[in-house]
């Protein structure tokens, strides 16, 4: 894979500066341990390389360093598409609850990834910029109840996102994720 469309990416999430707002409410504090593993992505305001994506799955190592592997995977435009995968790292702001962390696709960019809520089973996310640009909402299962969803939605709205930018992202999947 080329690294010219990761480089753009993190370019385009580290330079992207809308209008001024409150800070982006944060999930308090993170236990790192419990949030690790697999996150569904369930809807999103996707980046360019996010759009179409189809079975998207976020998935979390903490790495000895103290930094935090990342793999997100996806199918490109539809369920059979060619499957995509990138592997940033994240680094956790000291101070934040674990809550901060900057998103480094490519060296010396750290894309601003907040969690900005998280249930408190450690089922069900929501991952903010401060810009308000993008945003991610993600799930341990591929799929989540309505009324979270309406809930989750209603949080964002106050929280200064336009909602009616937020895209369902597909999942489906016919067998048990590690044997995809």
């Amino acid at each position: 894979m080329s690294a010219r469309p990761i480089l753009i990416a993190a370019l385009l999430l580290a330079g992207c500066r809308g209008e001024e707002h409150p800070p982006l409410g944060l999930a308090g504090e993170v236990d790192l341990a419990r949030f690790m593993g697999d996150w569904y992505v369930i809807a999103n305001i996707p980046t360019f390389i996010e759009k179409g994506a189809h079975n998207a799955v976020e998935s979390y190592r903490l790495a000895e360093d103290g930094t935090i592997e990342t793999t997100f995977t996806f199918r490109a435009g539809a369920f059979d598409g060619k499957e995509k995968r990138y592997t940033p790292r994240g680094f956790v702001r000291e101070g934040s609850g674990n809550a901060v962390w900057g998103m480094q696709f490519v060296w010396p960019v750290k894309a601003d990834y907040r969690i900005a809520w998280l249930d408190d089973g450690y089922t069900q996310t929501v991952i903010g910029r401060q810009a308000r640009d993008y945003v991610w909402i993600m799930a341990r299962e591929p799929e989540i109840p309505a009324p979270d969803y309406e809930r989750i939605l209603g949080f964002l709205a106050g929280q200064g996102y336009d909602v009616s930018k937020i895209q369902r992202v597909p999942q489906r999947w016919d067998r048990p994720r590690e044997l995809q």
